[in-house]
């Protein structure tokens, strides 16, 4: 049997020589890889599946987002209880099952579904990383370990369209797949040596509540990701919905009175909390569409192909690497509010930016760059002060379960975000500059609300009684 060990002091390295920081930026590359590569295989894939439509094929993208969007929650409270390393160790595992089952898939159906399965290991394995690598960490360290790990997914934001696109044209669809696996199997490896460590609870979350709780994100996420597609007064959007946000509400009432909730409740009654997931929404919901609408337009307009339109975005995600690094260095004094009004002034001076100054003629050096580089470095800063305002405002036998609810929001929110730029966008006949332009002030405008909440005093300073948690009762 397995020993099961505590901590008396964070640990920054696991047993086996696989650092604890190695652990959780592994999985957090790999998520946002995922999550942006597989854009650029729509093209190969229908060459591969020619009797698919189009429809049929954005699943292969569709239902990873909604899969992960659903099961974030869910798993970090199930992290929380199970312990992190075991949820982290599970979700890789499967992450990387998945992955090779799409490299090898027979036919769409078989890749539809294993890219399903996929979106549900990256949902375990995203709350349970960013826990595991806090409950390493001395309280005094835990905002840069925050930045650390979203400037992993920043990283991968800007390897993913260009680095996928050097893939496709080489290798062929499948080769996006197969390069998960080294390293899946080298962090199942490095998790798999980590000593088992108790979980912070004895009981599982409410069954019921669980499983409604993924069905009710998933719904909603679903319905507003293919609104466009299938009609918004169409009868499957608006069934997604319904039945979304009714399971959303069956699981919220059982979690208000179930011994051990599917969703706890008190962590809503902090303000901090609240207002972190809210912010959260918010970057999502002006994040998403605006790096989706630079591809659009570069492609469309400027008639960049999908591999010029990767490495022209690239720039952006390397100054929200930097950004996310760089602003927790200001926490200690500030705490997590700098970060993020900080952030969402950036993507409101690069909206208005984009407003005077963007046009048809291609011109990537004096405008799309100095553009992308500032929008890059609010993108990181929001990044990086959402997650710790979330994380560092609960005790950490609550790290993976609070990741979770704020990683699901801004997932939400990027999915209402997305959904917003296809409203606006025409939906017949080429998009103009004035079309494009529209989709970028709504972003700022989001990004200024995201401004005004972020100046509320609960996210002024980090809580003292969070950190001066000791880590001596709790595992992970």
């Amino acid at each position: 049997m397995e020993s099961t060990t505590r901590i008396s002091e964070p640990a920054t390295r696991a047993s086996g020589g696989i650092p604890a920081p190695a652990l959780a930026v592994g999985a957090a590359f790999l998520a946002m890889f995922d999550a942006t590569v597989v854009n650029l295989a729509i093209p190969d894939l229908a060459t591969d599946h020619p009797a698919a439509s189009v429809a049929d094929l954005t699943w292969v993208i569709t239902l990873y987002v909604v899969m992960l969007a659903a099961f974030l929650a869910p798993a970090g409270r199930l992290a929380d209880v199970l312990g992190h390393r075991s949820v982290y160790l599970a979700g890789t595992g499967l992450f990387t099952l998945a992955s090779l089952a799409c490299t090898v898939a027979p036919d769409l159906t078989t890749l539809i579904v294993a890219r399903g399965v996929q979106g549900v290991g990256a949902a375990a394995m995203l709350p349970a990383s960013l826990a595991l690598l806090l409950r390493n960490t001395p309280p005094a360290r835990q905002a840069r370990a925050i930045g650390l790990w979203s400037a992993a997914s920043a990283v991968a934001a800007a390897v993913g369209p260009s680095g996928g696109g050097f893939l496709v044209d080489a290798f062929g669809w499948r080769a996006m797949f197969a390069i998960n696996l080294p390293l899946g199997l080298l962090l199942v490896f490095g998790a798999w040596r980590a000593p088992k460590l108790a979980g912070g609870g004895g009981r599982w979350p409410d069954a019921l509540g669980t499983g409604m709780l993924a069905l009710g994100i998933g719904g909603v996420v679903l319905g507003l990701t293919q609104g466009q597609d299938w009609g918004w007064s169409g009868a499957r959007t608006i069934g997604a919905l319904v039945i979304g946000t009714a399971a959303v509400t069956i699981a919220l009432m059982r979690s208000a009175r179930h011994p051990v909730p599917a969703v706890e409740i008190s962590l809503w009654r902090g303000r901090r909390f609240a207002a972190a997931n809210v912010i959260s929404f918010g970057y999502g919901m002006a994040m998403l569409p605006w790096l989706l609408v630079g591809v659009l337009y570069l492609t469309e307009v400027w008639h960049y192909s999908e591999l010029e339109a990767g490495l022209a975005q690239s720039p952006g995600a390397v100054t929200a690497a930097a950004s996310a690094l760089l602003f927790p260095r200001l926490f200690g004094r500030y705490g997590p509010r700098v970060p993020i009004v900080a952030g969402a002034s950036a993507m409101v001076a690069t909206a208005v930016w984009i407003y005077l100054g963007l046009t048809a003629e291609p011109n990537f050096l004096g405008f799309w760059l100095p553009t992308g580089l500032l929008v890059g470095i609010g993108m990181g800063a929001l990044a990086t002060g959402s997650a710790s305002a979330a994380a560092l405002a609960v005790e950490p036998v609550r790290f993976a379960g609070a990741i979770g609810l704020n990683t699901a929001a801004r997932q939400v929110g990027g999915a209402l975000g997305v959904a917003s730029l296809a409203a606006i966008l025409p939906q017949t006949g080429a998009a103009s500059v004035p079309d494009y332009v529209h989709v970028y002030v709504f972003c700022g405008a989001v990004a200024l609300l995201v401004a005004v909440i972020g100046v509320v005093p609960n996210l002024s300073a980090a809580s003292p009684a969070r950190a001066r948690e000791s880590l001596a009762d709790t595992g992970t």
